[in-house]
């Protein structure tokens, strides 16, 4: 029975859970993950993972925030005065915005503090800095 090794193509069903059990995606209802194993479409931690598994296996592990979406960068959180920020978006904690770099790129932010005078907005991804928990099946491998 063929295994997953580097290169293949497998689709997988997964559940993705924080430590504390919080569901944080999830391919239920939906079509399965497809990915090219060792190409860097997913995690490192997730191609690792994979690799050795057969059609119809399960498998639950946990990617260290290291091999996910890194650790909590606090060069990415930064204040800005309420003023750079249009009032029609009604800034609230935990709000995901867009940010305008000076050159011309976009980043995604998402809102952590709301002062009077500033707003915190932070630059990491939402799952940085966490240890993640998968529940997999294999569908097929090709």
């Amino acid at each position: 029975m063929k295994v997953v090794d580097k290169s293949d193509n497998v689709s997988l069903h997964y559940k993705g859970t924080l430590s504390d059990g919080q569901m944080f995606d999830s391919s239920e209802g939906k079509d399965p993950l497809t990915f090219e194993v060792g190409s860097g479409q997913v995690i490192p931690g997730f191609d690792k993972a994979v690799v050795g598994m057969k059609i119809d296996e399960t498998k639950v592990f946990t990617i260290p925030s290291a091999e996910a979406y890194g650790e909590v960068k606090e060069e990415l959180v930064y204040e800005v005065p309420v003023s750079a920020i249009p009032a029609e978006l009604n800034p609230h904690e935990g709000q995901r915005l867009v940010s305008n770099l000076e050159d011309g790129r976009q980043i995604p932010v998402t809102v952590t503090a709301v002062k009077e005078d500033t707003i915190t907005l932070d630059a990491n991804h939402p799952l940085a800095g966490k240890d993640l928990t998968f529940d997999i099946k294999i569908v097929a491998i090709k």
